[in-house]
């Protein structure tokens, strides 16, 4: 009881775990709301072509969004810090985010419009004109998710960085309610483009709910860029491998994709629903912590390196620990989950035991992959991020190898197995580097 009362103290007195604890409360009924509509999507299509052809419709869009816009918005944070921190020209430095986000947008959508026809030949061979038709509708349809997703990131990270870490978190839920209320009433009109109409709403509507909260806290400003900007200049040379890294990290679902499509129809849709469970886990964690722990660390780096170092240890101990019960109790019940949330209609009792094996693989990697995000959280914050490049480019030759090689025996099975090989080695590297940059930045540690 006493040792209890101590932590409930600690708790207490703590405005970091209390912001991760907000925003973790906020998300989990979040992704409980996106679970909701992955069970009303899975009763309208299964495992069926519709499914196959949306995820790989979105998987370009999401793409771009994730390695090119996410990146910049990773860096823009801890130097757009650095530049409050200085008291510098917070308007200029807004504009050049700003214009970097609309330039890159339009610029990748151009590309990825241009290049569809080949993606889809060289990727997803075999496949008859309906199936390649009926995917590029749908992401002509979602194409301009890009810039809203776009904008939306950095509109966020003004939010967090200012501490309004709940209201901003509640805009990830205008998405999965646009596509359940699009399936509800739309289903006759759109049909099999229907998810993709709702995800083009959602992504617009959280652009303008995000939009209006920054304006309303007065947390835009706008002045003509200056790119001699000392914090500019470091924010623009961390970029590249910024990029580099989530480029290569993105590559992995594509590699998956490509040989899942060699498969069985339906290959694909099973791989995605078997990531269902481990990716509303992953979200719920590393959106609570990224979007309190990167702001974070950023600030406390200024003041005290050594106390930053230790608070990203005892904080990595806690994650790792806390997900590692979470995951033992998710394998032992991995096909209970499934059938409970998936398994009506046209999700049949043997999907429920493909996607439940295919679910308890990758749940082994999940305690290394969100302590992961930890530490690329700390060591985005200290400008650290061509070791996460080099990394990643190791991690998607290693994936192409396993895939090919885990492919010839377990089928999709086999490409479940070389992600989480890859993300459990990719992980224990990071940290074992992490530790080596402490010990050479703090002797005393040695």
């Amino acid at each position: 009881m006493k040792k209890i009362k101590q932590y409930l103290y600690i708790l207490r007195n703590n405005i970091v775990a209390q912001n991760i604890i907000l925003v973790g409360i906020i998300t989990f009924i979040i992704k409980g709301l996106g679970f909701f509509k992955e069970t009303i999507v899975a009763s309208n299509f299964g495992l069926t072509e519709v499914l196959d052809t949306f995820f790989i419709a979105i998987l370009v869009p999401t793409f771009i969004s994730n390695v090119f816009l996410g990146a910049y918005q990773s860096v823009f944070v801890p130097n757009y810090i650095a530049e409050l921190k200085i008291k510098g020209d917070r308007a200029s430095f807004q504009s050049s985010g700003f214009i970097v986000t609309l330039l890159v947008s339009i610029f990748f959508m151009f590309i990825a419009y241009l290049a569809t026809d080949v993606f889809l030949e060289n990727l997803y061979p075999g496949h008859d004109t309906e199936f390649y038709t009926l995917v590029k509708q749908q992401f002509y349809l979602m194409l301009p998710c890009v810039v809203f997703w776009g904008f939306s990131s950095l509109f966020g990270a003004l939010l967090n960085i200012a501490s309004a870490y709940r209201l901003s978190s509640f805009a990830n839920a205008l998405t999965p309610i646009s596509v359940i209320l699009s399936l509800f009433f739309l289903k006759d009109i759109f049909g099999a483009k229907v998810l993709a109409f709702g995800t083009l709403v959602g992504s617009a509507l959280s652009f303008i709910y995000l939009l209006t909260l920054a304006t309303s806290k007065k947390l835009i400003a706008l002045a003509p860029p200056n790119f001699n900007n000392r914090n500019i200049k470091i924010l623009f040379r961390q970029i590249p491998a910024k990029v580099g890294s989530g480029l290569l990290t993105g590559l992995n679902p594509v590699v998956d994709q490509f040989f899942a499509a060699k498969l069985a129809i339906g290959s694909i849709a099973a791989l995605n629903y078997g990531l269902k469970i481990p990716a509303f886990i992953t979200g719920l964690v590393t959106i609570a912590i990224s979007n309190v722990m990167l702001p974070y660390f950023s600030k406390s780096i200024f003041e005290d390196k050594n106390k930053t170092y230790s608070i990203l240890f005892k904080s990595l101990k806690i994650v790792f620990l806390g997900v590692s019960i979470l995951v033992i109790l998710g394998f032992f019940f991995s096909e209970e989950i499934i059938e409970i949330l998936f398994e009506r209609k046209e999700f049949t009792k043997n999907d429920t035991i493909v996607v439940s094996q295919i679910q308890q693989i990758f749940l082994v990697y999940l305690p290394f992959s969100i302590s992961g995000m930890l530490m690329v959280n700390f060591l985005t914050s200290i400008n650290k991020n061509a070791i996460m490049a080099y990394t990643a480019l190791v991690a998607v030759f290693l994936n192409l190898l396993f895939d090919f090689l885990l492919i010839e025996h377990y089928a999709i099975i086999g490409i479940a197995l070389s992600t989480t090989i890859i993300v459990i080695l990719k992980n224990v590297y990071t940290f074992i580097y992490i530790r080596s940059l402490r010990n050479k930045e703090i002797p005393s540690n040695l």
